[in-house]
């Protein structure tokens, strides 16, 4: 098995605005990129280190991976499995529009509010599966290693609840993972 480690991207244009991202490719921001400079020498400065680090293709995420990568001089690889949720028809929707979409259909997290069904979403579990299969692939490829995954939100939740074995709606209500939060699994 290997030890994972997962870390939410810097801060995006979405994120900046208000907007549900999802699948949306949008580029870190300045303070994005400022807070992956800043993770990256946090992990550099407290002696972290990784032996792979695999992030999500979504810009957001690649970028503050390449941060990270520069910093402890590792290469980073993309793994389509680490793409954030597709939000379907919420992608690009203000938050505040959420109940407008998903009706009483959502559950409330730590500091977000999580539609659990809109048309043309993955559902959470979809999404759970897909970190299943992930996780399957990192622990064959990287038994004993440790692993550092840079990607979002909701799938990073779903890799947080396949790895401490709970289910989605428990992982929802987990501590909200602000941008660069690491989480240790």
């Amino acid at each position: 098995m290997a030890e994972v480690h997962v870390c939410r991207h810097g801060q995006d244009e979405d994120n900046r605005d208000g907007l549900l991202n999802g699948r949306r490719d949008r580029p870190l921001t300045a303070l994005g990129r400022e807070q992956a400079s800043e993770v990256a020498l946090r992990l550099k400065n407290g002696g972290v280190s990784y032996d792979v680090i695999l992030a999500s293709p979504l810009q957001r995420a690649y970028e503050t991976a390449c941060a990270i990568g520069r910093a402890l001089d590792l290469v980073v690889e993309t793994d389509e499995e680490l793409t954030e949720r597709d939000f379907g028809i919420l992608a690009g929707k203000p938050v505040s529009d959420i109940r407008k979409y998903a009706g009483e259909n959502v559950l409330q997290g730590d500091k977000v509010l999580y539609f659990l069904e809109v048309e043309g979403a993955e559902t959470f579990d979809e999404c759970f599966n897909r970190a299943a299969r992930l996780l399957k692939r990192v622990d064959e490829r990287f038994s004993g290693k440790r692993v550092l995954l840079v990607c979002h939100g909701d799938i990073g939740k779903m890799v947080q609840a396949v790895r401490k074995n709970i289910t989605w709606r428990d992982a929802l209500l987990l501590p909200y993972m602000s941008n660069t939060d690491i989480v240790e699994l």
